[in-house]
């Protein structure tokens, strides 16, 4: 039987169990795609990494949930160039990563924090109502009009596309009660992966804004910390003009309400981003992996 090294890491935390945990598999060499799975589906994380050898980039990442194959998944992107840089891997620099489809740029920074592109900035206005994306919440309707009027829901999308709802104060964000099928029927009349709903009444000093996402289309809840969603909102506020001209980076804090808490830092012009962030490893040890199988295995339906 087959034994690999498999890692869990804490990603967007400076502390363990805290942020988004994710799996990662460093020496992910000739795994074929049943046993990816069966390591993911494991792990139980809700993605892990495989980290195999490119032709094309510096590092090949294939990621995989309990349910099957991801084309990209950033806050697991973090998880793993982090534990890489963590163990000697890698040094600081720039890195390209090859994932299905296409290659992104990677850069580590010399204390551990790594910064992921993005890309190219886009939104799109929704025609939903107030109080029907606040019954989805479990909020009171005035607590979106209030800060709807100068800054109206979107869809945005620097990697894949969040329905953002804004939210006047974090009273209100705290008070969140998700009707998740509810949630769902949103975003799907939207072509949105999840609805994140944000405010700038924030928790932490440095903190730019706080966020709560929730993707019940991926069969996830409320998601503890989010890469995708907070480059998106980030771009999208920068864009509006609703950041003081001081603020060079967004912060945005996430997390809390599923103790745990995370961070993600963006890097945004309002037309494209990257989101950045350290990761900490909670758990170092092995895995039996099953043996591939044979071809005279495979039973053809």
């Amino acid at each position: 039987m087959d034994t690999r090294d498999v890692l869990l890491v804490d990603a967007f935390a400076a502390e363990p169990m805290a942020g988004n945990p994710a799996g990662v598999v460093l020496d992910a060499g000739e795994l074929t795609d049943d046993q990816m799975a069966a390591v993911a589906g494991e792990l139980g994380a809700s993605a892990t990494a495989f980290v195999c050898e490119s032709d094309r980039a510096d590092r090949r990442l294939r990621f995989f949930a309990p349910t099957g194959e991801l084309d990209r998944s950033d806050h697991v992107t973090v998880a793993a160039f982090a534990a890489l840089f963590e163990r000697g891997g890698l040094e600081a620099g720039e890195y390209e990563m090859e994932t299905i489809g296409r290659t992104r740029d990677v850069e580590v920074k010399g204390d551990g924090t790594v910064w992921l592109e993005q890309g190219e900035a886009r939104f799109e206005a929704v025609s939903l109502g107030h109080d029907e994306v606040a019954d989805a919440l479990g909020i009171d309707v005035a607590t979106l009009q209030d800060v709807g009027a100068d800054m109206p829901m979107v869809v945005a999308d620097t990697s894949e596309p969040w329905l953002l709802v804004p939210v006047n104060y974090f009273e209100h964000v705290s008070r969140i009660d998700a009707d998740l099928p509810a949630i769902q029927e949103l975003c799907e009349r939207v072509d949105a992966v999840g609805l994140y709903a944000f405010t700038f009444d924030t928790i932490g000093g440095e903190a730019t804004l706080h966020g709560r996402g929730f993707a019940p289309s991926r069969g996830v809840g409320e998601d503890p910390v989010t890469g995708t969603a907070a480059g998106a909102c980030a771009a999208y506020v920068r864009r509006e003009g609703a950041l003081d001209n001081t603020i060079d980076q967004v912060v945005v804090e996430q997390g809390h309400f599923l103790d745990r808490p995370g961070t993600v830092r963006v890097d945004t012009d309002g037309l494209e981003a990257w989101v950045g962030g350290r990761a900490v490893t909670t758990m170092d040890g092995s895995m039996t992996v099953p043996e591939a199988a044979a071809d005279d295995d495979i039973i053809e339906i």
